[in-house]
């Protein structure tokens, strides 16, 4: 009687807060309906040296590389009052790869919303928070990120809450068996609640947030299921010509070393970041900061062969879970992009500092230097992984036309040399060139 008493009344708060009387069905029928179609071609071409693996075997051409990445997409978007969808198909690929490249739709979403601040989109979607260290949508890669899953939430008076529900499964076991591995996501399950609040009489903005992931190991007829979190929090203070954002999150639970194994050890990691930024004049701007990300201890390397084997209890390497790691860690991408030769990680410390420069209106330039070094000490081996330059600069071609560039050296040192296997340390270059074309091509009001 009581479990028949509660679903009635959860039923009468979805009616009263979704669905409209009659008078409201009327209100809404006079509101207009808006259509929008949105293109966006995006070719960027690219050529590095160094920082790749190399063998034995290997020759001087095998450390260079330089190849063309293109990707388009079509939004599709309808909104009207309490209710807006949103449909994006997307390709991309290599100039020339076999087969052309992958298409897939990034996006396919509806959302519902009252009048009371609640709302719930449901469908493939990107979720981007705070400054996307942790969740976002990782826009640089071409491929970026998305989310199949269920968000809810209230946003009204300064305050913001948003939770996520998202359960995975491979097509080829809907008929039996909940086994999940080498889908479109590295999760079976995601739990995650996000609480933002803007203080109204000072320029400060506090998110929190609570991760619950749940990963599958093993194979289909011997597996298990481990769950690791993430709590922590993000913090954004900006007063007139300064901005202060300063984040720090803690990872725990259970994981296992091999995708193959369901033996589980215990997750202790931990990062913080600190970044401030001034803008001295309308036109230049300057910033500095520091990352720290948690590593693996007793990180054995040695400078020729394969990793040391260390027998470890825990894992204490901090994980950048679904964040768009290219804005934080330096644009070569050497770090929680490309992986370590081995399974775990020796964590990461980047202080950084840098400028931008917009002496005219649609073009900008910025120069950035990062001390990249490691967080675990690692025997026979310095910290410092190298130092990392960066240059770049964007020019506002036309209303929806955008051409970037950019140049990154690192000089690496030994360290740098036995973590990624890789010679010609002390001449890791990267350039790039991109146009981004992104018209809206229809819109309709009505």
């Amino acid at each position: 009687m009581r479990n028949s008493i509660l679903k009635y009344l959860l039923l009468e708060l979805l009616l009263m807060g979704f669905c409209p009387s009659s008078a409201q069905e009327k209100s809404d029928e006079e509101k207009p309906n808006q259509l929008t179609v949105d293109a966006q071609l995006m070719s960027r071409g690219e050529v590095k040296e160094g920082g790749l693996p190399t063998s034995s075997e290997a020759k001087d051409e095998e450390n260079r590389s330089a190849y063309v990445f293109n990707r388009a997409r079509l939004s599709v978007g309808f909104e009207r009052e309490k209710l807006s969808l949103k449909i994006t198909a997307r390709h991309q690929g290599v100039w020339g790869a076999e087969g052309g490249g992958t298409f897939n739709i990034s996006e396919a979403w509806a959302q519902m919303k009252s009048n009371n601040g609640l709302f719930a989109r449901i469908g493939r979607q990107e979720l981007a928070y705070d400054d996307e260290r942790i969740l976002g949508s990782n826009d640089w890669a071409m491929a970026a990120l998305y989310h199949d899953a269920l968000k809810v939430g209230y946003e009204g008076k300064g305050h913001q809450l948003h939770g996520m529900l998202a359960y995975n499964q491979n097509s080829k076991n809907i008929n039996g068996g909940t086994f999940y591995q080498n889908g479109s996501q590295p999760y079976k399950t995601m739990h995650t609640a996000w609480y933002h609040y803007d203080f109204p009489k000072i320029p400060l903005g506090v998110s929190l947030i609570l991760m619950n992931i749940g990963m599958q190991y093993g194979n289909p007829d011997d597996h298990t299921t481990l769950y690791q979190q993430l709590v922590g929090g993000y913090a954004k203070y900006h007063p007139r010509k300064l901005t202060v954002e300063a984040a720090y999150y803690h990872q725990m639970g259970k994981a296992s070393i091999d995708y193959s194994s369901i033996k589980s050890i215990p997750i202790d990691a931990w990062m913080a970041s600190f970044k401030t930024t001034y803008n001295i004049s309308r036109q230049l701007t300057g910033y500095a900061g520091f990352d720290y990300l948690s590593g693996d201890k007793e990180f054995v390397v040695p400078k020729h062969g394969n990793l040391g084997l260390t027998q470890h209890t825990k894992i204490t390497a901090f994980t950048s879970i679904f964040g768009s790691t290219h804005k934080f860690y330096g644009a070569m991408d050497f770090f929680y992009v490309s992986a370590y030769f081995g399974t775990f990680s020796p964590g990461l410390q980047n202080v950084f500092a840098g400028a931008s420069y917009a002496p005219f209106k649609g073009f900008s330039c910025n120069a950035s230097y990062h001390y990249l070094a490691t967080a675990t000490h690692l025997k026979n081996l310095d910290w410092t992984l190298g130092h990392e330059i960066e240059l770049g600069a964007s020019y506002q071609v036309m209303k929806d036309t955008r051409l970037s560039m950019g140049f990154s050296f690192m000089k690496g040192t030994e360290t740098m040399e036995a973590l990624k296997r890789s010679t010609d340390r002390h001449k890791l270059v990267w350039g790039w060139l991109m146009l981004n074309i992104s018209p809206r091509v229809f819109y309709s009001k009505w």
